[in-house]
């Protein structure tokens, strides 16, 4: 499992290097263009600070916060208060951070990344941009990237590694939280596993 979360962070940074600029670019483009410019920054440092801004600047913006709590928290998602969906998507932010800048911290071999060609129509509106993490003496591991357009550009809103969906995989804990204490004990638990990172 660890080794799919390595693989896993390293190629969300690969993929979500995106600029302003660059918001129109088809999903595959912008993979293609931004692979060399992530990659020397993993290879060259695994200092936690350094990869969490890399992590805030680089990767996170690309995410679609609030569509991942959204499916993340299930059907429970529509019970909670617009100040409650806030608070969700506020705290799953930096569990998110956490998850990355740890396994991004891991990485140690050269990954080449194969980009597979992406049938996008005009018009639409969600996509899935399929990729292969290829490491020397490795199975490659398969990591489809799902994705919507949106106002500021096309967003990431699900990871699928090797069939297993990231956000399925927090909608299980989630829910589980959820029957126990509700929406408000889901958001103190998260934010109180934040908390204890922060302070070390």
């Amino acid at each position: 499992m660890m080794k799919t979360m390595t693989c896993l962070a390293a190629l969300l940074a690969l993929m979500f290097s995106l600029s302003a600029q660059a918001q129109n670019t088809a999903p595959d483009v912008l993979v293609k263009n931004t692979v060399d410019e992530v990659l020397a920054v993993i290879k060259k440092t695994k200092d936690q600070r350094t990869l969490v801004d890399l992590a805030e600047k680089k990767v996170l913006a690309q995410f679609d916060f609030k569509e991942m709590t959204r499916l993340a928290t299930g059907r429970a998602w529509s019970q909670a208060s617009a100040a409650q969906q806030q608070a969700l998507a506020r705290a799953f932010r930096p569990l998110l951070v956490r998850t990355y800048t740890t396994a991004l911290s891991q990485v140690t071999g050269d990954y080449i990344v194969e980009v597979k060609p992406l049938m996008l129509k005009p018009g639409d509106t969600e996509t899935v941009v399929r990729t292969l993490v290829k490491e020397s003496g490795r199975k490659p591991i398969a990591m489809d990237y799902r994705m919507g357009s949106t106002a500021g550009g096309w967003k990431i809103y699900d990871v699928v590694v090797e069939h297993l969906s990231l956000v399925t995989n927090y909608r299980s804990s989630f829910a589980s939280e959820i029957n126990r204490s509700g929406i408000d004990g889901l958001i103190k638990t998260i934010e109180e596993k934040n908390r204890k990172v922060a302070e070390g």
